[in-house]
Order: C-alpha cells, then structure tokens, then sequence
C-alpha cells in the first residue's frame, strides 16, 4: 500500500481536553509523542511545544536558528541550542531521539527532502507538520486576488518570507511515498486549528485542511 493510500482518510484526534490555552497542532503532535520519550524539536521557536511535551513527562531537546529564539528558550529552561534544519542534523547519530519534530517548519528548510530522510535518521520517528498551500483560502487567493496568499499561519509578503518551499497535504504524501515513509497517523486541521473529523477522500483534507499533522516511520528503502 502506498503511502498516499495509508494517510488517507485522515484519523480523528485524541480525547484531551483543549480548554488549555495550547495550539491544536501542539496539542496533537504531544498526542503522539509516548510518555518518557526523549524528544528533539527542530526549529522549536519560542519553545512553547517543548515546554508543552515536558509538562506531560517528556525529556525534551531543541535547536533553533535564530538566536533571539534560543534565548527565550533558555529563559524558560529549556535545553535548546542553535542550529540550521539543513545543515546541522547531519551531525547527530543515528537513533539518537525516540521522535524528532519537525512543527511548521518544512517549508522554510532548503532541502525539504534531505531534512526528512535525517529527522528519520535521527529518530525511530517523526513527527512533521505544515501549513497546507492547497487550501482553500490560500487557491481563492491565487484565483480572485492574482497574488501570492497571505493567511494567520502564512501572514508574510512573497518579498519578505522565510518560507521557500510551499507545498500541499499532496504534495507531501506523494515525497513520503517517493522516499518509502510509513505513515503511522496522518491529521488535518481546520482553519481554527481543530481536527476534520468528516470521513471523506484524500482531497477533501486537500482542500479544506489548514494545515497537515504526520507521524512518521522509517518504510523500505526505494
């Protein structure tokens, strides 16, 4: 079976209670993570997932490639260093980390594919999400403003956004699938960050999925 195939229909989330001022991808994405993990999250930001993923038990890690980010990570306590995506993973060994994430931040890295292929080096898994450019906001953009779309997730200028690879839940799909990634969970958030729950055919989350959530396993080589 395909990887296309195994990610869709996307599967409903957990029962945690989300009264908790925390983001729905966070919310997710520590939905996969087991209990006891040790944990590396690529690009953390301001750490707000690693702080999340320790909260419930996690031995969480980070490298982050601004420094004005690194600093507020270390302010909280967190165990972040700075690093580059594309660069600087290639110098951790392999199964180093029970998962490794990558949270909003693929379509800024230089080599999409090459990230991948380390994050599932790095880790016996891995945990991928995005912002989706197939949905639907972003082609009524396109299709009515002639411009390059701007939404909350993706709110920079084509001139001044670090975002340089865009890509759709497809799109992703079809590089897991090229790169013989086992899909374990597959997710798709609406445009207030909650999960479609409709069962419905792969180009559904396409259309109307913000942004995509995905575990992630090492599959046979191809």
């Amino acid at each position: 079976m395909s990887a296309q195939q195994q990610a869709l229909p996307l599967s409903p989330a957990g029962g945690h209670d989300r009264s908790v001022a925390h983001r729905g991808d966070h919310l997710l994405v520590a939905e996969m993570v087991a209990s006891g993990s040790k944990v590396l999250d690529v690009g953390c930001g301001d750490g707000d997932l690693l702080q999340l993923l320790e909260s419930r038990g996690i031995d969480g890690r980070g490298i982050e490639l601004s420094r004005e980010g690194v600093n507020r990570c270390v302010a909280k306590g967190l165990a972040v260093v700075q690093g580059d995506a594309d660069t600087d993973l290639v110098n951790y060994p392999d199964d180093a980390f029970d998962y490794v994430i990558l949270s909003q931040t693929l379509q800024a890295t230089r080599q999409p594919k090459a990230v991948l292929e380390n994050l599932l080096r790095i880790g016996r898994r891995a945990i991928v999400s995005f912002p989706n450019f197939g949905f639907w906001r972003m082609r009524l953009q396109l299709l009515i403003g002639g411009h390059m779309p701007r939404t909350e997730n993706l709110p920079a200028t084509w001139y001044d956004t670090p975002n340089i690879h865009f890509c759709t839940i497809k799109d992703f799909v079809q590089l897991c699938d090229e790169i013989g990634v086992k899909m374990e969970r597959a997710e798709a958030l609406d445009l207030y960050g909650r999960p479609l729950r409709v069962s419905a055919p792969w180009w559904f989350w396409n259309m109307f999925g913000e942004q995509g959530i995905f575990l992630l396993s090492r599959g046979e080589k191809k």
